[in-house]
């Protein structure tokens, strides 16, 4: 009798098998899930520097390249191991609501603003960001929003006056699209947008735009390597993860980051804090 129920016990049995061996692949993965901005692809660094700890570690690093809110809701839900994302704000409500349980300063550059070359709507004038964006409402000049909740569209909203008046003006455009694109697109309009400089570094020599506005404090841009928290998701690589951050922060990468460039000109400034570095060591 046992023997014939023996064919219901096989499925059941190869199930808890599959879980257990899912478990077992996510403590010892060689593979690192992460989740990062389209800037940090896009401005080439990941190619860069990601060869050096792939080669050191024995690790290999999956990037997945999407907008900042894009990045912690993939976290929130578990879909990767490790987020490289800059919205500060947004970052530390990650960690208040119990997804992750530390965010490491990584590096930093700025946003800046780039329109036409004649620049109709007079944002070279101004003192201030929020000046600029007055000036684009005033002219009501052509703006391509990226319009996807990334940490570019996060911080283009803090400089709005009415934000949410912005979608019923036919000279404001939100594309949903990455940097790169958006670039593109604004490029062929003949447009305004807002850039991170890593990201306009990289591709301006492909496009007739110019910067018209860059300076303020207000348009600073830091970046952020965050570990997850593993009593929301314990099956995550969580050791590979800590080892990348740690591999991040540490003087070797953060040199390799300051010397990233593109036209002999740096990306970005490199910002791990040397308390970090200790504290991820102990």
């Amino acid at each position: 009798m046992f023997k014939s129920f023996s064919f219901l016990l096989q499925p059941f049995a190869l199930l808890i098998l599959s879980l257990c061996s899912s478990h077992v692949f996510s403590e010892t993965s060689s593979v690192i899930r992460l989740a990062t901005t389209t800037s940090t692809q896009n401005s080439g660094l990941l190619q860069s520097i990601l060869p050096q700890f792939e080669k050191t570690s024995g690790y290999q690093v999956h990037v997945i390249a999407v907008g900042t809110g894009k990045a912690l809701k993939m976290g929130k839900d578990g879909d990767v191991d490790v987020l490289m994302v800059h919205a500060p704000s947004a970052e530390k409500q990650f960690i208040h609501d119990g997804f992750a349980i530390k965010r490491y300063d990584l590096m930093y550059n700025d946003f800046i603003l780039v329109g036409p070359d004649n620049d109709p709507a007079g944002l070279s004038s101004a003192k201030t960001a929020q000046e600029a964006m007055s000036k684009l409402i005033h002219h009501q000049a052509l703006f391509i929003s990226r319009g996807d909740d990334s940490g570019t569209h996060k911080k283009e909203l803090t400089l709005w006056q009415q934000p949410e008046n912005l979608p019923e003006n036919k000279w404001y455009r939100e594309a949903g699209q990455g940097m790169g694109k958006v670039l593109q697109m604004a490029n062929e309009l003949n447009a305004y947008t807002l850039t991170d400089r890593g990201t306009w570094l990289s591709a301006k020599n492909k496009l007739t735009l110019k910067i018209v506005f860059s300076g303020d404090p207000a348009l600073f841009n830091p970046y952020g390597i965050i570990a997850l928290n593993p009593q929301r998701h314990p099956d995550l690589n969580h050791k590979g993860a800590q080892a990348f951050i740690n591999w991040l922060i540490s003087p070797k990468a953060q040199q390799l980051i300051g010397e990233y460039r593109v036209n002999n000109t740096p990306l970005f400034i490199p910002s791990a804090d040397s308390a970090q570095v200790a504290e991820s060591n102990l």
